[in-house]
């Protein structure tokens, strides 16, 4: 057992470390399938092409490197805000490896075609079995952590956190059942409509709480640290997180919009979507309002220009995503790449960059440094990644607009105005202008590796010590 007079940040150096790795890794794969719908050409053999590599991507940007992220930011939140170490070293270091595990039978499985075919659920069942393993192990440091607090209070950013943890064990579990048909192959326990219902009650859900609950904890923790300012209005995030974790579980039917899924359940996820605008808008507003008396810092402090500008990205794809999920709206935007530009408004513009913020105050913090090595290059790395986010959400707007309106024009007798293949070339253009939007955000990540693994090795890891409190404090 190691020093129970410190804090454990050894677990936290190995996800946040990681958690850069792994974004290269997901990040690279991106570019490479966004090159492969400008050049076709690349698409190579049968375990390059885009059918196996775009599985590839999501599940290394949100489990690999969002993951890891969360994992990094929740158990070191954890421990500063109780006052306690984890409540197992043992048990925390099983977490690490057991989720990297999960992340390389994943880079294995998935390009050599070897999926269940469910969207951000795609690996198979002995990997799902091994998924489970490290969550509940994860769920036992987390709450085992709060159970033996110091503090009195359970400070907010902890229930955001353990809101995620107990939602993702439930989506995972019920959206994953499945009977086993080999090693690697298994048929899901639900059959034609139902099954997409679950799924999308899973996938939707995957956005809402591992792409935005575990994120608003990193939120609620960092940003008023950073700004050296309290949470704007605590009774405001306590209602923000009640009411977004009531009325997220309900919107994953307006994926499946203009579907077999019966009409009322659609107007369900509809009226639930339209209805979650108002907890998003009030964190992200409690977020930005926590800036009160502390703008000045945004002039100087690019961490905090990566915090800020994170809340505005979520502020946007909330906005965006309700209206989406209007029927009408819908039925311009639904299977075009307008989805594909409002996914990375939230994935790039919020969970990336609230990410890289939170990793940024981190790193000194594990290695006994005052600050990153180069402040420049964080500088440099939030206009890259600014400017690459805006060219892959911009083309995107634009190619799914023009592909929704292309493939509705019709002509008086009622025939297509267009082929296909006309709405493909109409396109093509916004196709480059993303794939250099994205190599941009790459860019700014491999800056970000570099940044860290300097700060890393002029400095040496350390574990902060644990103030001492009385148990009412």
């Amino acid at each position: 057992m190691e020093n129970q007079a410190t804090y454990n940040y050894k677990v936290v150096r190995q996800f946040a470390i990681m958690t850069v790795v792994w974004g290269i890794v997901g990040m690279l794969v991106g570019v490479v399938i966004a090159a492969q719908m400008v050049w076709p050409e690349l698409n190579v053999g049968p375990w390059f092409h885009f059918g196996r590599l775009r599985p590839l991507h999501t599940n290394a940007v949100i489990f690999a490197f969002g993951g890891c992220g969360l994992m990094a930011t929740s158990l070191y939140v954890v421990q500063r805000t109780c006052n306690v170490r984890l409540i197992s070293d043992g048990l925390a270091s099983f977490v690490f490896w057991g989720w990297q595990a999960v992340i390389v039978l994943a880079a294995v499985t998935l390009p050599l075609g070897y999926t269940s075919g469910k969207e951000y659920a795609e690996l198979e069942w002995p990997i799902d079995i091994l998924i489970t393993l490290v969550w509940v192990a994860y769920a036992v440091v987390f709450f085992g952590t709060i159970a033996k607090r110091r503090v009195k209070h359970i400070y907010v950013a902890n229930w955001f956190y353990g809101g995620f943890i107990l939602a993702v064990a439930l989506l995972h579990i019920v959206n994953s059942m499945a009977m086993p048909a080999g090693a690697l192959k298994s048929y899901s326990a639900y059959a034609g409509t139902v099954d997409a219902m679950v799924q999308w009650w899973y996938g939707h859900n995957a956005v809402g709480f591992f792409l935005t609950a575990g994120f608003l904890g990193m939120m609620y923790y960092f940003v008023p640290k950073q700004a050296g300012r309290p949470v704007y209005s605590y009774r405001l995030s306590v209602v923000h997180f009640w009411a977004l974790i009531f009325t997220y579980m309900w919107a994953g039917p307006h994926h499946l919009h203009y579907t077999a899924l019966p009409d009322w359940t659609q107007s369900l996820g509809m009226v639930f979507s339209l209805v979650l605008l108002a907890p998003s808008w009030g964190g992200m507003i409690n977020g930005i309002m926590t800036l009160s008396g502390a703008w000045h810092k945004l002039r100087t402090d690019p961490i905090l220009k990566f915090l800020v500008t994170a809340l505005s990205f979520y502020g946007m794809s909330t906005f965006e995503g309700p209206m989406m999920a209007i029927k009408t709206v819908n039925a311009l935007s639904h299977y075009t790449d307008w989805t594909i530009g409002h996914v990375h408004s939230g994935a790039l513009g919020w969970v990336a960059m609230i990410t890289i913020g939170s990793i940024y105050y981190l790193v000194p913090r594990l290695f006994g440094r005052e600050q990153m090595y180069s402040v420049k290059l964080i500088e440099t790395h939030f206009w890259v990644a600014t400017i690459g986010t805006v060219l892959y959400i911009a083309s995107m707007w634009i190619a799914g607009v023009t592909q929704g309106l292309m493939w509705r024009a019709v002509n008086p007798d009622g025939t297509l105005t267009y082929a296909f293949i006309d709405a493909v070339k109409a396109t093509h253009p916004y196709y480059f202008v993303r794939f250099l939007g994205g190599a941009m955000f790459l860019a700014g990540m491999v800056m970000m590796l570099y940044n860290v693994l300097r700060t890393a090795t002029v400095g040496r890891p350390v574990d902060a010590q644990i103030p001492v409190v009385h148990a009412h404090a």
